[in-house]
């Protein structure tokens, strides 16, 4: 079967071999390539459709592909500027847990007898389930080490969009998809933004349009004063609902303006839920400077829960069944986590013949943990544990490079060898 897409078409199914339609005569072979199989679903301006693509280049037909064509239904402005904006950043960005876009992969399509364009993106097409659409059939919430995992993803997602200078500005379930595999996948760029000189200028005076998905937007947002902090916020609001199951809207206590979450959480490990609050702070600059900050915080949470480092990585791209005999035996929590607030934390050696001087790691520690937090002090065991004749000089200028900002981790360097 083959599908028409004007909107107006009386009988859009046709034969798969028909390349024009046979009620309406518009063509069916769209962009010379691709053809339409079905339906996905429509929004307030566009539909999306399933799309076969055989490549052109290849003469025995035997090269296709299912992707996802979105359609740009009205032509007002404002909506032609977004879809514009989704196609110059999908185009921009390479990522796993991003629909890949390739350069050629957007076109302008006229109906029949017809001189308004209909603007057409072809994308990857995501096998699998948006979250919202997990939950709902899974029939439960997912537990905190899958939480876990998702958000290292998630994070790593936004660590390249945020590279790039774009923000996505729409993070909620309904916009997030998990493959088969485990990937999860950030869809609709529509609202993405980039930030520019341009951006800011219209910012400061108004002129920047307020985006809003009640439950997961930010208050500066609704303000039109968006910034990478706010996709942080609603990456926030997300892992509450994959944990609890509630939308953040009816957790929202007004008197505290705070949600109430964390005792719907069976067994829930204080230090992560500080992660997630943290990161949902009513305003841009109380929440984490960058992705990177976040997952270092992470990264000290799933030490502390699980005892291991080996798994961090391979947790974060490739997330494996809870119940997968691959999981770490879990540890008990240690007596004295490591709080989030940036409390410098003492420890002791196990290894007394260290040669670098134990007064001099905790002094570094101290300094490290007022700009990257309370994970300073596993670092700096850790480095200390690898590397125990390491030198002072090596010592300082290794940890240098867990600071974010370049500016600070020279400042850093400088304190401590000057």
């Amino acid at each position: 079967m083959s599908l028409c897409i004007n909107p107006q078409c009386s009988n859009p199914d046709n034969q798969d071999t028909s390349l024009f339609c046979q009620s309406c005569g518009s063509e069916l072979l769209l962009d010379g390539r691709y053809r339409v199989l079905k339906e996905l679903g429509g929004g307030g301006f566009g539909k999306t459709f399933e799309v076969q693509d055989s490549d052109p280049q290849n003469l025995d037909g035997g090269n296709s592909t299912h992707k996802v064509l979105k359609v740009l239904l009205h032509n007002h402005p404002k909506y032609v500027e977004l879809f514009e904006r989704e196609i110059n950043v999908l185009s921009r960005l390479n990522h796993p847990g991003i629909p890949k876009v390739e350069p050629d992969a957007h076109f302008s399509f006229y109906l029949n007898s017809s001189n308004t364009p209909l603007y057409c993106l072809v994308m990857e097409k995501i096998e699998g389930l948006n979250l919202s659409q997990y939950i709902n059939q899974r029939g439960k919430c997912i537990s905190q080490k899958i939480a876990i995992q998702w958000l290292m993803q998630l994070l790593r997602i936004l660590e390249e969009i945020h590279r790039h200078n774009f923000f996505h500005r729409d993070i909620k379930p309904s916009n997030i998809m998990l493959r088969s595999t485990g990937q999860l996948v950030l869809i609709d760029f529509g609202t993405a933004r980039e930030v520019t000189d341009t951006y800011l200028s219209k910012q400061s005076t108004g002129e920047v349009t307020g985006l809003f998905s009640a439950g997961y937007s930010p208050i500066e947002q609704l303000n039109g004063q968006a910034v990478p902090q706010s996709d942080f916020f609603a990456l926030g609001r997300t892992m509450v609902y994959l944990l609890t199951g509630k939308h953040p809207s009816e957790l929202y206590d007004s008197q505290i303006d705070e949600l109430n979450w964390r005792e719907r959480v069976p067994e829930l490990y204080y230090e992560f839920a500080d992660v997630v609050d943290h990161i949902m702070a009513r305003l841009p600059d109380q929440r984490p400077s960058s992705a990177q900050v976040i997952l270092n915080q992470l990264e000290a949470v799933y030490h502390n829960l699980y005892g291991s480092d080996s798994f961090l990585d391979h947790f974060a791209l490739n997330p494996v069944n809870e119940d997968s005999d691959d999981m770490p035996t879990r540890v008990a929590p240690p007596t004295a986590p490591l709080p989030l607030p940036p409390k410098p934390q003492s420890f002791s050696f196990s290894e007394p013949q260290e040669k670098i001087d134990p007064s001099f790691v905790e002094q570094c520690q101290e300094e490290l943990a007022q700009l990257i937090g309370p994970m300073a002090a596993l670092i700096c065991q850790k480095t200390v544990k690898k590397n125990p004749n390491i030198s002072p000089t090596d010592f300082v200028k290794t940890l240098a490079t867990k600071i974010p900002d370049p500016q600070k981790a020279e400042d850093f360097q400088q304190k401590l060898l000057s």
